[in-house]
């Protein structure tokens, strides 16, 4: 396999660059499922250093790694037990300190999970407060309330949690009498934590400085819009809270809430006291006018952007959204960012292949909160989980379609001025795996909603690293996901050095990105209605088409295309950058 040269890039301009993350791509590793090396099934940081030389030829600026700390997986890590370790299944604090090495000495900067909204159920603080009386302080830490009904078995409110079922969960007393009930947005596994107090803001902060300390770059904020709550007496009702989750005034009781951005402010003062200023990027599923307080300068400085992950394949619809976030973008001075695939979305190679028989009437993202612009026309389009409900199988899909738009958009994506985020597999073409048998399933939301939620399983199969062997390469004995016998054909061995394979495309649109990078602006160009033309400052094109039917390309030299030309002209579904 193709590896790196091995030269020392940490005092590089792209390492000590404030500014190096405005435009950097980036690569999110789920560590269960990147790489095994000790044999047990399941990834680790290990197997990461082993293939920070891979990473390093694929030619990212960044490694976003979810969550490796320990926990319990009743949400796929972000239930964690301890926010200053790691996850002995996936290492120690070593071995962190050794892949954190490998990648600056890679030039790869290092981006954690932060999990602020909620704990595990098993974190020591939690145990603590249960094993306390009401009104303690080790149960200030998080939100407890006294239930409803004649002796308190009603919960606080009728609210439902993101998983399903209810918000609340009834404790039992030291006596054994049912006690309290805990507020918990997601799972009953995961206590949503008190930021109203001063000691959870506290432990925080040190969460964050030891990481920083320990040579973290950045950080991304998990549901980052849900910390601060208005709990006051009486709760609302969810009649109350009526269809868009909003009071009168327009608020909600616990997502974004003006308050969160007093906590990232705080934040943002710690980040500036490094060499460079540490960075963040929110998740915050939020209507695109409240998104810019979560990534401006005083705050966290970036914010996801899930548009063009919820939009289907139309060039109307990319560049409505495309224009909007760049403009939201300049208004706020930061950099835009954009994703197809992450760890909990069905693999944008499969939702650009599925027929449109199974075309959902609204995309909705994994984890919307109320408000969420995430209904808006240009962002309505195949999310994939009707076909995931519906049996998942592969002939479902057309694959060499859904591979083709995949390359173009991916194409058209790392021709914009922003961030990019890829996730770990598509530079290889993976399809989403459907059939995974019920008994094989992991995701806790499988099992708490059956025949409504599919669960996340099928975009999380460990990575095919050679065409043959136990796990394709991943570990020496199996994966802790079933990977299907098509997985061989898609393995990095068999892309690596193969003109025209997706992993050779991603290597050379990664370089050429780096090496044509300029200011964050882009010019719209005159072109067919099924077509998207664009300029970049140094005179960089990029040409997309979602038609049918070939089209002419401007004049210039082709220095990338994410399928080949027929007879000079752009085919459909196909993007080319040209200098």
């Amino acid at each position: 396999m193709t590896t790196a040269p091995q030269v020392d890039l940490t005092l590089s301009p792209r390492m000590t660059d404030p500014d190096w993350w405005r435009q950097a791509a980036v690569y999110q590793i789920y560590p269960r499922s990147f790489a095994d090396s000790n044999g047990d099934g399941i990834g680790d940081l290990k197997g990461i250093t082993a293939k920070v030389p891979y990473l390093q030829a694929l030619g990212i600026n960044a490694v976003w790694l979810s969550p490796f700390y320990p926990s319990a997986l009743a949400d796929g890590g972000y239930d964690v037990d301890d926010y200053r370790n790691v996850d002995p299944k996936l290492g120690t604090l070593a071995d962190f300190d050794e892949m954190t090495a490998a990648l600056h000495a890679a030039g790869i900067k290092l981006i954690a999970d932060i999990v602020p909204n909620h704990s595990s159920d098993r974190h020591e603080w939690f145990k603590e407060a249960l094993a306390a009386p009401k009104g303690s302080a080790a149960r200030e830490r998080y939100i407890f309330r006294d239930g409803k009904g004649e002796n308190g078995e009603l919960p606080p409110a009728d609210w439902t949690s993101v998983f399903g079922g209810p918000a609340w969960e009834r404790t039992t007393d030291a006596d054994g009498t049912p006690g309290q009930w805990y507020m918990h947005i997601f799972a009953k596994e995961q206590p949503d934590l008190n930021w109203d107090n001063p000691e959870v803001r506290e432990d925080f902060l040190k969460t964050l400085k030891f990481w920083s300390d320990r040579g973290v770059d950045g950080f991304r904020i998990d549901v980052a819009h849900a910390l601060t709550k208005d709990l006051s007496e009486p709760l609302p009702s969810t009649a109350e809270l009526g269809v868009e989750g909003q009071l009168l005034d327009g608020s909600h009781p616990f997502w974004d809430r003006d308050e969160v951005h007093g906590i990232y402010a705080e934040w943002r003062r710690l980040f500036n006291q490094y060499t460079p200023p540490r960075t963040a990027v929110a998740e915050a599923w939020v209507h695109a006018s409240r998104r810019a307080r979560y990534a401006s300068p005083e705050g966290l400085g970036q914010a996801f952007n899930f548009d063009l992950l919820q939009a289907d394949f139309d060039a109307d619809a990319f560049r409505s959204i495309i224009t909007k976030n760049l403009a939201e973008a300049e208004a706020t001075g930061a950099s835009s960012t954009w994703v197809f695939s992450n760890h909990d979305v069905v693999r944008h190679a499969t939702r650009y292949g599925l027929p449109k028989a199974l075309e959902l009437a609204e995309a909705t993202p994994t984890v919307a909160a109320p408000g969420a612009d995430a209904n808006s026309e240009e962002a309505k389009g195949q999310d994939g989980k009707a076909w995931l409900l519906a049996g998942g199988k592969p002939s479902d899909v057309d694959a060499e379609l859904g591979l083709r738009r995949a390359r173009a958009a991916t194409a058209l994506l790392l021709a914009l001025p922003g961030s990019a985020y890829l996730y770990n597999g598509e530079e290889l073409g993976l399809q989403e795996v459907g059939e995974i048998p019920e008994s094989e399933r992991q995701d806790p939301a499988f099992f708490r909603n059956p025949g409504v939620d599919i669960g996340r399983d099928g975009c999380r199969v460990p990575l095919p690293w050679t065409a043959d062997g136990s796990s394709y390469g991943f570990g020496s004995d199996g994966a802790h996901l079933p990977q299907p016998e098509w997985f061989a054909g898609y393995a990095a061995s068999a892309q690596d050095g193969v003109d025209g394979s997706t992993l050779e495309f991603y290597r050379s649109a990664l370089a050429l990105r780096t090496e044509l990078q300029g200011a964050e602006t882009l010019q719209w160009l005159p072109s067919a209605a099924d077509v998207l033309h664009f300029t970049r400052p140094g005179g960089w094109h990029s040409v997309t088409n979602f038609g049918t039917t070939a089209v002419e390309l401007p004049a210039g030299k082709v220095v990338l295309a994410s399928a080949p030309l027929v007879d000079g002209k752009l085919p459909a579904d196909t993007t080319a950058w040209l200098v």
